[in-house]
């Protein structure tokens, strides 16, 4: 027997996943759209968009920003060994820890 599906709108799945990322101390990571990831970092207060195919929009990391409550976001890129992500950091959060080397193999959150 299979387990039911849930919809839940994608502000409270953001919300759950940063207040995870801040209670346990370790990266979250969502799908939340077509070809769009989220990678909430320890804390909850800084997170990465990427896609597998192509780059997330500014707007979009600006919208989750708002909804996630960051106070005076920093907007920059990083590029990965294959991927290049959208990183958005709350000012201050820049000195929260860092999850260990398993949550990310390329280095980011």
């Amino acid at each position: 027997m299979s387990n039911p599906t849930v919809t839940v709108p994608i502000r409270e799945a953001i919300r759950y996943a940063q207040g995870r990322a801040e209670r346990l101390g370790r990266t979250q990571q969502l799908e939340i759209g077509e070809d769009l990831f989220i990678r909430i970092g320890p804390g909850g207060r800084k997170f990465l968009l990427f896609c597998l195919d192509g780059e997330p929009a500014r707007n979009t990391a600006e919208a989750i920003a708002a909804a996630l409550g960051l106070k005076n976001p920093a907007y920059g890129w990083h590029q990965g060994a294959t991927l290049r992500s959208l990183t958005v950091i709350e000012e201050g959060a820049q000195n929260l820890p860092e999850s260990g080397p398993a949550e990310a193999d390329d280095g980011t959150l």
